[in-house]
């Protein structure tokens, strides 16, 4: 079963960068993150709220901010999702290509 909040929340290219910085670093404030990244702190603090609600990060305070870890099972859960998913499609391309050689097939028998 797929997640939607999950993949909503890893569907942005800057929430996943966010992501890779995260584990590179082994974790970052909103703060580092913006020094690291073409949009404000205000904006950073806003993809961290989205990427908490989906339990991608977690956060303990850290002085004045939070600092940000990325919840590893969480994402190994949505990995195994993407997993999941292409090989359904890949099933699904199977088929398709299947049928489309049995049409071939026929139309070059009549």
């Amino acid at each position: 079963m797929v997640d939607d909040d999950l993949w909503s929340a890893i569907g942005d290219p800057t929430r996943r960068r966010m992501l890779d910085l995260l584990l590179g670093a082994g974790g970052g404030t909103a703060t580092t993150l913006s020094q690291e990244l073409p949009v404000t702190r205000q904006a950073v603090a806003k993809h961290l709220g989205v990427l908490d609600r989906a339990g991608l990060v977690r956060s303990t305070p850290a002085g004045r901010e939070r600092r940000y870890r990325v919840d590893e099972a969480q994402l190994a859960r949505a990995v195994a999702q993407l997993a999941s998913v292409g090989s359904a499609w890949d099933a699904r391309l199977r088929r398709i290509k299947r049928i489309a050689e049995a049409i071939q097939q026929a139309n070059q028998n009549d």
